[in-house]
């Protein structure tokens, strides 16, 4: 599937509309679809996530040179210039970036831009920043490297999830590909091998492939959870446990 960068899609889980698995999660958990590509392989160099946090100045324009990315607006507007084509990016909303496209990144009107890039690199160490000045760039995350992936067409996504306030925990389940996540709002509980872990904003979490796990929100506020994902093309991300 191929979804134009920069679309946007809005998906409320109803148990009529789903398979048995998703039927057992809350109805009013939501998933915002910001922004998605295809890559015609994870296989063929080593791979890892890596999450920057960008600043760009009122009226700035950097260059983006670099691997295939998600970008997430946190905060001020800004335009995404990709191969000669520019589109509007406000503020909660994403755009895809291919590798190898010409691509300029814009703060619009009168404010800074705070953005959040999510970048699927080769995993060979270091790397320089992917925008150019007056960018400032941060990285405040990085994976390991992706193992366990088969070859294959993939979808790259960026999602916006928001789980209930008390909602209990979900079913055991796994990626089929891997994810990284960024908790943009409240607290909650992620459990895995045994163990329970606190995932308070602002805070990253990486999910690799087949590694199983749930999810629960016991506060009394919604918690919001932004997920970069990547998945073989015509897979399901997130597979039951009882699958595996």
């Amino acid at each position: 599937m191929r979804v134009h960068p920069g679309a946007a899609l809005l998906i409320i889980l109803t148990a009529s509309a789903l398979p048995a698995f998703a039927q057992s999660q809350p109805a009013n958990t939501v998933r915002a679809l910001l922004a998605a590509g295809r890559l015609g392989s994870v296989t063929d160099t080593p791979l890892r996530f890596r999450l920057l946090s960008v600043q760009l100045p009122a009226a700035g324009h950097a260059s983006y040179t670099g691997s295939n990315s998600l970008l997430y607006a946190l905060s001020g507007g800004m335009t995404a210039t990709i191969d000669g084509v520019t589109q509007a990016v406000s503020a909660g909303s994403g755009v895809f970036i291919p590798a190898g496209q010409a691509a300029v990144i814009s703060a619009s009107g009168a404010d800074p831009a705070s953005i959040l890039v999510f970048v699927l690199s080769p995993g060979d160490g270091a790397q320089k920043p992917p925008l150019g000045e007056p960018a400032q760039v941060e990285e405040l995350y990085r994976t390991p490297e992706l193992t366990g992936l088969r070859p294959g067409p993939y979808e790259f996504s960026l999602t916006r999830v928001t789980l209930p306030a008390r909602m209990p925990v979900n079913p055991a389940h796994y990626r089929s590909g891997a994810a990284l996540y960024y908790v943009l709002a409240g607290a909650g509980s992620f459990m895995a091998d045994g163990k329970t872990e606190p995932k308070v904003a602002p805070m990253a979490h990486f999910e690799p492939y087949r590694w199983v796990h749930q999810w629960a929100n016991p506060g009394d506020s919604p918690l919001v959870l932004l997920q970069a994902n990547i998945s073989e093309e015509g897979i399901p991300a997130v597979l039951p446990a009882t699958q595996k």
